[in-house]
């Protein structure tokens, strides 16, 4: 009998009338539980109650806040495993990588319980005698937080902590492709006895809750991280109403790699940020820009590094990449490896659906690299989400740089190089807002803002310091005394 997670509305589980499933992708057989659907009049009662709640929690000293959020991160670390595990049937990505993003979201909450008794203001001299400056932070009121399937616990945590430190009062809408692990954050927020309507969760049709949570009276601030298509549209909905909004969406993140490389670490880190995961990160490198004078040779290493990554369900030992996450990923990885077909000949390595055996239970693909994919290609342009590399040849450093600005996105990048003054070429003049240097461009720790720019975010950073910013607002006093 399949566990059927209710949503949670004003501190109670509430089941509805209808259910959608959620499938392990590795194994569609399992039935991973069964989420109420929940509908625009379970937005509206949930807005409802994080107002009502809103002036109690918000007035709640930040310490206070703080030690609830600790007793969040002490309930997940309980059921390190479990979340674990379940992260890895719901999503599909490998558990040794699902057990790693647990870790940072137990970190998540207890980086932002510490920011309740660290929260600052200003104190600034008056021109005036006598007259005593200062700012303080506040809450915004009641925030929507839309989060994604492909981090399903990491980005839920990092959304949630910071608004709750803060004093808002949240509505959390899932992707309905990995709901579970957001649901569990929920269930220890009840658990540590978060006060009701602080924290509401309501799962189901993105389009339905969306435009109700959108237009919700109380709302006055949501965070998104999804597609550009949803984000665009959310931008234009909210700005309506000069909701404060955050957006974080696309990327098409280049890997620059030059001649004076390690050569070895190089591969490797491509090989990385381009499949682990399934290639399933906003991150992910998916355009590998190769110095000309070691293309052919890279080239030749990348496609021996990717034919010995093992595919399948990540619960089993060994395994480096996991299924898309469902059908209608697994449907536009193979699209797009048509077009790279189309415009760049046979793949060097991959390109097709896996099939026999457990593979026909599950969204398996191999990892693909097209190479000599040039810059005004579809495959070197558009987000696939997917294991899908497109290498392209580069003359030198500066015409690397070209190429790789040469893009509607700027989220994420990473440089290949032992020379420091590309290095500082490349930090300066790169445009994207999240870079690394020999390292893979995906992997970030939440200490520091996170976010990218031209299309890929919009408004302040998550992550971080930062993440206050989005999450409070100043109240600024003069005091004549």
């Amino acid at each position: 009998m399949a566990t059927t997670f209710p949503n949670y509305i004003n501190g109670e589980w509430r089941k509805a009338e209808a259910t959608f499933e959620n499938r392990n992708p590795a194994n569609t057989d399992e039935l991973v539980g069964l989420f109420a659907k929940g509908s625009a009049a379970d937005v509206n009662e949930a807005a409802a109650a994080a107002q009502a709640a809103f002036p109690g929690w918000s007035s709640m000293p930040g310490p206070a806040r703080g030690a609830l959020l600790f007793k969040v991160a002490d309930i997940l670390e309980k059921k390190f495993d479990q979340l674990g595990e379940e992260m890895t049937r719901e999503e599909g990505k490998t558990l040794p990588e699902a057990k790693g993003e647990v870790r940072r979201a137990i970190n998540i909450f207890r980086y932002f319980g510490g920011e309740g008794s660290r929260q600052g203001g200003m104190l600034v001299p008056s021109e005036r005698d006598r007259v005593h400056m200062f700012a303080i932070r506040k809450a915004v009121g009641v925030t929507g937080l839309v989060t994604p399937w492909n981090f399903p616990i990491a980005i839920p945590a990092w959304k949630i902590a910071p608004a709750l430190i803060c004093g808002n009062t949240i509505l959390v809408k899932p992707a309905s492709a990995a709901p579970l692990c957001a649901w569990r954050i929920v269930e220890a927020c009840h658990e540590a006895g978060i006060p009701k309507g602080v924290v509401n969760f309501i799962a189901g049709s993105g389009g339905t809750l969306g435009e109700a949570l959108v237009h919700a009276a109380p709302l006055k601030a949501v965070s998104f991280t999804g597609s550009c298509e949803v984000g665009n549209w959310l931008h234009a909905e909210a700005s309506k109403r000069r909701l404060r909004i955050q957006l974080e969406m696309g990327g098409k993140n280049p890997t620059i790699v030059l001649g004076d490389c390690d050569f070895t670490a190089a591969v490797e880190n491509v090989a990385n940020a381009a499949f682990f995961s399934t290639g399933q990160k906003c991150t992910a490198t998916s355009r590998a820009i190769v110095e000309e004078s070691i293309y052919d040779k890279f080239v030749e290493a990348l496609v021996e590094r990717t034919k010995k990554l093992k595919v399948g369900n990540g619960m089993e030992p060994g395994i480096d990449i996991g299924p898309a996450v469902d059908q209608g990923q697994l449907d536009t990885n193979l699209r797009y490896i048509e077009i790279g077909r189309k415009e760049c000949g046979e793949p060097v390595v991959g390109g097709k659906r896996l099939t026999g055996g457990a593979y026909d239970k599950g969204f398996f693909v191999e990892p693909t690299v097209f190479a000599g994919a040039t810059e005004n290609m579809r495959i070197a342009q558009e987000e696939i989400f997917g294991p899908v590399l497109a290498v392209m040849k580069a003359k030198n450093f500066d015409d690397a740089m070209r190429i790789a600005n040469n893009i509607p996105f700027g989220l994420s990048a990473s440089i290949q190089t032992s020379n420091v003054s590309r290095v500082f070429d490349y930090v300066y003049k790169m445009e994207a807002g999240l870079l690394t240097v020999n390292l893979p461009s995906a992997g970030v720790e939440y200490q520091l803002p996170f976010g990218g720019t031209k299309d890929s975010s919009f408004g302040p950073k998550e992550q971080g310091p930062a993440a206050m910013e989005f999450y409070s607002d100043y109240k600024t006093v003069y005091l004549k005394y």
